[in-house]
């Protein structure tokens, strides 16, 4: 059994604050702007993103447990223990509340999020279900608050 011994000075960094330093860092940079759709049915809000190839985004943490589907493309996706993995579309995640992620499209790529509520708008739906987060790089409906990144094809 390995056993690993801190000295004074080392700091534990968790996942989440991993993935938060990255945010900030990318914050740093010209924001892409991704072609988001919002749909509202029967009590549930869907978002559907399309990010693509070559582009980075840090996610909004989540407050209630949700779906997350990568429809298509392959992502490097961080889980909620913080480790990256590969991931080709149709794949389904089971989001739990808090769980913040990075995703690097490596190829043009399609994912969607699915969530229950009675919202009707996508402003009311994201103060139900989306943490505060003063340091995000969007505003609600998935508008970039900064400078644009250019995308050509």
């Amino acid at each position: 059994m390995m056993q690993v011994f801190y000295g004074k000075g080392f700091q534990v960094i968790t996942p989440h604050e991993r993935v938060r330093n990255l945010q900030r860092k990318l914050s740093e940079l010209p924001q892409y702007q991704p072609e988001t759709e919002h749909f509202f049915h029967g009590g549930m809000y869907c978002r559907k993103v399309f990010r693509h190839a070559g582009v980075l985004v840090v996610g909004a943490a989540h407050k209630k447990e949700h779906f997350y589907l990568i429809v298509s493309g392959t992502v490097k996706i961080t889980s909620g223990d913080g480790a990256a993995q590969e991931v080709t579309g149709p794949y389904l995640f089971l989001s739990k509340p808090g769980t913040k992620r990075a995703v690097y499209a490596l190829t043009d790529t399609v994912c969607m999020t699915f969530h229950l509520t009675d919202a009707v708008t996508v402003e009311s739906a994201e103060a139900e279900l989306v943490d505060t987060d003063p340091e995000s790089m969007y505003n609600p409906g998935n508008v970039a608050k900064h400078q644009q990144l250019e995308v050509s094809l």
